[in-house]
């Protein structure tokens, strides 16, 4: 399977989620506006992810996948299933212990995030946190399996599941809202209920898929076969592995919560209008960097056993040339074309024309850094599949003090704004200190012609912020409120106008998109 027809595969369905999650973030905004409760819910909503972040798709994810790649590559499927059997055991033993630890401490938890919020607010948030903190149980399964599908080729189901939370959530909003609003219960909590069956869902498909391959771990509950998994020399090398990918990923989720923790103390609705802009800005990333990150990561690791420096660095180069080819128009869309995409989006039912404004300038904050947030994705597995992962750990603790730096300073001219606008300036600086990194230690050495090639894409952008500039200022976006489907149609209409603009110049500038395709 080619990296392309992986990578695009991955893409579309990744594109089919976040459509979903689009419809689910326009249904709860308009269901339940910007408050204090909607603060409580993005906040305990934000503690599983967060740690499903730093755990499941992070630090476990990033041991797991070079390690298992480097098993099915020398020593076979037997072997690496055996492999499965001892890490899946140990994983869902330390699971159990965890979710027990987070129920309890969901007080402690909420006032580390989130301290500014009200009391009726903290209270709201510590009970959603502990229905909701088992989902980080169900994501590290996922993060498992997904792992070993990943590795044997399959990406399809993997990249597919996260639409079952987003049509979990969307049943939640749509009906269990109004349900628990009949019985007296505050209709936010209906959404708490979602993410645990969304959750449980997507186990459920994972599980199926591994049945179905001959895949499925065999878990068993014992401290016998607990210490019969630890004895194996490659399940001590994960959790190794981990160690320093923790603290690299944990940097990016301690500027999340050092954040949130200022967002909170911000005028009521900062948490919101953050967490509205961030939900924007996750599309590109996750469509371009994590679809990327998802195919290059086994591929990449493959190459390292066995010794194939030039295929190595030619998949990384690949991955580069594309991050800049989409990436590049994809935030000066963010940045040119904030406030439609927000109008549209998020500007129906209670959310005001204020907090659309508001949630404005935080997604052009965010956009300014898409490059590097984007770029991250693919640099990184080139560090990982090396099993290098104290080098982006330690580049990651540096960008955060430079992140809070930039904080002191941005937050009191930008407010709200000027967090996204550290992060994105942050992600800049840690994609261009992992390039560096890469370049140095040669593990990574450009092909020809990346100079003509981001005179192109710059020369194309350039002509694309233009068109969208002057499409933002032509349109009477907040004022379409009511005129809903004709908003959505000239979006659609100036989106596709935009794509053929950049890309007939980018055809004009004498660029092959061929070259992409062969790989």
């Amino acid at each position: 399977m080619s990296l392309l027809k992986s990578a695009s595969t991955v893409s579309l369905l990744t594109l089919a989620s976040r459509i979903t999650g689009l419809v689910r973030d326009m249904l709860m905004t308009s269901t339940f506006g910007v408050s204090a409760m909607t603060d409580a819910f993005w906040v305990a909503f934000r503690i599983p992810n967060m740690l499903r972040r730093m755990f499941a798709e992070g630090a476990f994810s990033q041991a797991f996948v070079p390690v298992l790649a480097g098993s099915k590559t020398t020593e076979g499927d037997e072997a690496t299933h055996g492999l499965i059997n001892a890490v899946a055991t140990l994983l869902t033993m330390t699971l159990l212990v965890t979710c027990v630890l987070g129920i309890v401490g969901a007080p402690v938890l909420v006032y580390l995030l989130a301290s500014g919020l009200k009391p009726e607010g903290f209270d709201a948030a510590v009970l959603m946190t502990r229905w909701m903190f088992p989902y980080i149980a169900c994501m590290s399964m996922v993060a498992l399996g997904a792992g070993v599908l990943n590795t044997w080729k399959n990406f399809a189901i993997p990249a597919a599941t996260p639409m079952l939370l987003n049509v979990a959530m969307i049943t939640a909003a749509w009906l269990g809202a109004p349900w628990f609003k009949q019985m007296g219960i505050e209709p936010i909590y209906a959404m708490a209920g979602g993410v645990m069956l969304g959750g449980l869902l997507q186990l459920g498909a994972i599980l199926i898929a591994l049945l179905r391959m001959g895949l499925a771990p065999r878990i068993r509950l014992s401290w016998t076969a607990a210490r019969a998994a630890w004895a194996q020399p490659a399940t001590k090398k994960i959790v190794y592995l981990m160690g320093p990918a923790l603290l690299g990923v944990s940097v990016a989720q301690i500027s999340l919560l050092i954040n949130t923790q200022i967002a909170s103390h911000l005028p009521t609705g900062s948490v919101s209008w953050l967490t509205s802009a961030s939900l924007l800005m996750e599309f590109p990333t996750a469509m371009l960097g994590v679809a990327l990150g998802v195919v290059l990561m086994p591929q990449l690791a493959a190459a390292k056993a066995s010794n194939d420096s030039d295929k190595f660095s030619e998949m990384i180069d690949w991955g580069l040339r594309l991050v800049v080819l989409l990436a590049v128009p994809s935030a000066v869309a963010l940045v040119t074309f904030a406030l439609p995409l927000v109008a549209v989006i998020f500007h129906n039912g209670k959310f005001s024309d204020s907090d659309a404004m508001q949630a404005t300038v935080a997604l052009m904050g965010y956009g300014s850094g898409l490059l590097g947030l984007v770029a991250i994705k693919v640099l990184t597995p080139g560090y990982f599949a090396s099993q290098n992962i104290k080098g982006p750990a330690l580049i990651g603790l540096a960008v955060l003090i430079i992140t809070q730096a930039l904080n002191l300073v941005f937050v009191p001219l930008l407010a709200h704004a000027g967090l996204a606008l550290a992060i994105g300036v942050g992600a800049m600086v840690n994609a261009l200190w992992l390039l560096i990194g890469l370049l140095r230690n040669r593990t990574y050495i450009p092909q020809p012609g990346w100079g003509r090639f981001a005179l192109q894409v710059l020369a194309a952008s350039a002509l694309l912020a233009v068109f969208l500039m002057w499409s933002s200022a032509s349109l009477p976006w907040l004022a379409m409120k009511a005129e809903k489907l004709k908003r959505m149609g000239w979006l659609a209409l100036v989106v596709s106008s935009g794509v053929a603009i950049y890309f007939i110049a980018i055809w004009a500038a004498g660029l092959k998109l061929r070259q992409f395709m062969r790989r």
